[in-house]
């Protein structure tokens, strides 16, 4: 409609229009606050994301019973039940190691079912990979502190330190933090917190570190099967993992009765 045809205008037509285009204002400030808010939550999510590192567990996906434990030399901890010597599944890890917590989560369990189920000897190993700081006293650190730590629990104590990985760039796995962890899983006694302030154990994890060196270790996760290291669909797949042991394991009596076959029912992505 033309200015003509509207009439006189009003002062109240005046007002009118200036508390709706007031209203128009007040809208499109509001609807711009919430994107920009929207958008800074957002990043500060992904942000956040980025950086956490652990968060103090770590899932495997098995919650079954564990094979016994005993310490070997250099800090290493060997899985299995009585009797079982072969196959042997040597795991070369760094605490410190984004990776290495990622093959946990990937075959962690299934290494802990077959050493149970009397299919393999499970062998950890721990030493220090990284030379750069922070990753290198952070990795020192956790090395020691798994050394220091009572082997009938053990197998708990590693997985704790990897569900408290601390992301890379970050100082981490501070003394007390390490202490802390093994009073709740045990270690209560004052022999474990000397030993953890004291990096009593630090030797041990420096000669893990050249035994490492020595089996040809030059990147973790590092696992070898009877001395042979494992390809990457072993590494990504615990069906491919259980196939492996099978072929080098044969059919043979596990301790205790039953006979220990492996069974692959399929392949999962390898690690990335």
């Amino acid at each position: 409609m033309s200015e003509q045809g509207r009439g006189p205008r009003t002062p109240a037509d005046g007002r009118t229009r200036t508390e709706a285009g007031e209203r128009r204002r007040r809208l499109l400030v509001v609807v711009l606050g919430g994107v920009a808010a929207a958008a800074v939550a957002v990043a500060v999510v992904v942000v956040a994301a980025a950086r956490h590192g652990g968060d103090g567990t770590l899932e495997s996906g098995y919650d079954g019973p564990l094979a016994p434990t005993a310490r070997e030399q250099y800090g290493a901890v060997a899985m299995g039940r009585p009797g079982v010597t072969t196959p042997v599944l040597d795991l070369y890890e760094d605490f410190q190691c984004p990776a290495c917590r990622a093959l946990e989560r990937r075959i962690g369990g299934t290494l802990k079912q077959l050493a149970a189920e009397g299919r393999a000897r499970v062998v950890y190993r721990p030493f220090q990979l990284f030379q750069q700081e922070p990753l290198m006293s952070n990795s020192r650190r956790a090395a020691n502190a798994a050394a220091c730590f009572p082997a009938g629990a053990w197998v708990r104590y590693h997985d704790k330190l990897y569900g408290e990985q601390p992301p890379e760039g970050d100082v981490g796995f501070r003394n007390q933090d390490l202490i802390d962890w093994g009073r709740r899983l045990g270690a209560t006694g004052p022999e474990f917190a000397d030993c953890v302030n004291r990096s009593q154990q630090i030797d041990q994890v420096e000669k893990a570190s050249a035994q490492a060196g020595r089996a040809g270790v030059d990147a973790t996760p590092f696992l070898a099967l009877n001395g042979k290291r494992v390809d990457d669909d072993v590494l990504g797949s615990p069906d491919e993992l259980r196939k492996a042991v099978a072929a080098v394991g044969g059919e043979r009596r596990a301790p205790g009765g039953g006979r220990a076959t492996g069974v692959a029912a399929g392949r999962h992505q390898a690690r990335p």
